[in-house]
């Protein structure tokens, strides 16, 4: 984990039920007489990352429907991390403004990134309930002027309809939709409950999500290169565009695909949770010269 994620270490149990009482009936001791929950539990992981939201980021209101994606705080807020690394790089330490592609209902890049470091959002969402989903939580949480919402009319598209002559942003976020349809969604949540020794006859997602957050046609490859295409139509009103990209082997056509689109700067930043390893690719577009006088 990144060295800021305040995650690095175990969780404290008991500080997090005093915040959260609703986690308590999730939480027993395990063979190594440690607190925990049942990670294959869709309600118990559900109850640890809310209770992880509201003790560490002061967000008193975080309610979505239990089939949607309960997304891992750990991990999330690494990203932000990483993508705060990039910024303060290229000489951008405030006033950054930054778009999240996919937010979901659960709203939580946007939410991460401003407790940690106060940046502005604007959070787009091809699902109109996730919309509505988010903007309660943004509502509740009074962060309306920090965190705007954008309806994506096209569930095929990423910045076509939502990009506007006039938008400038720091960089934006994304965590692609890692299937090609519920099939593969299915199989690959079979193998993972199998790994944690859990498969039973009734397979369901630990972290939940409907298809609309999960899957894409073609799958995280296609979902990837229509992102890395339309972020050329904009190439000078975000300075890094970012992707999570969970599949290693999808780099080397990213790569390819954006030197003939132009990029001028492509990263790859090795992100590791544990026995997870995933990577954060960021491109821009920007001359030097641009981006001095960003």
């Amino acid at each position: 984990m990144h060295k800021k994620n305040k995650h690095i270490i175990d969780y404290d149990i008991e500080k997090l039920i005093e915040v959260f009482p609703e986690l308590t009936p999730f939480v027993f001791v395990n063979k190594y007489e440690k607190q925990t929950i049942d990670f294959a539990d869709a309600k118990a992981v559900k109850a640890l990352n809310t209770a992880l939201i509201k003790t560490h980021y002061n967000i008193d209101f975080w309610q979505f429907p239990d089939t949607n994606l309960c997304p891992p705080i750990p991990g999330r807020v690494d990203y932000i991390h990483h993508i705060s690394d990039l910024l303060s790089a290229s000489k951008l330490y405030k006033n950054n403004t930054v778009l999240d592609i996919g937010t979901g209902a659960s709203c939580i890049y946007p939410l991460l990134g401003h407790a940690e470091y106060n940046w502005n959002f604007m959070a787009t969402d091809s699902n109109k309930k996730s919309i509505a989903y988010a903007q309660k939580i943004i509502i509740k949480n009074n962060l309306k002027r920090e965190i705007q919402l954008k309806h994506q009319p096209n569930p095929e598209s990423v910045f076509n309809g939502i990009i506007t002559p006039t938008d400038k942003f720091s960089a934006s976020l994304c965590n692609p939709p890692f299937y090609k349809d519920e099939t593969e969604a299915f199989e690959a949540t079979t193998r993972k409950l199998k790994g944690l020794g859990k498969l039973t006859d009734s397979v369901t997602r630990n972290f939940a999500g409907q298809a609309h957050e999960l899957c894409f046609k073609g799958g995280e490859k296609a979902f990837l290169h229509t992102y890395l295409y339309e972020s050329s139509l904009f190439k000078t009103q975000c300075y890094w565009y970012t992707s999570l990209v969970s599949n290693k082997d999808n780099v080397k056509s990213m790569k390819k695909s954006l030197a003939k689109l132009g990029a001028t700067t492509v990263k790859v930043i090795e992100m590791t949770q544990g026995n997870k390893k995933s990577r954060v690719v960021a491109w821009t577009f920007l001359t030097e010269k641009e981006q001095k006088d960003w």
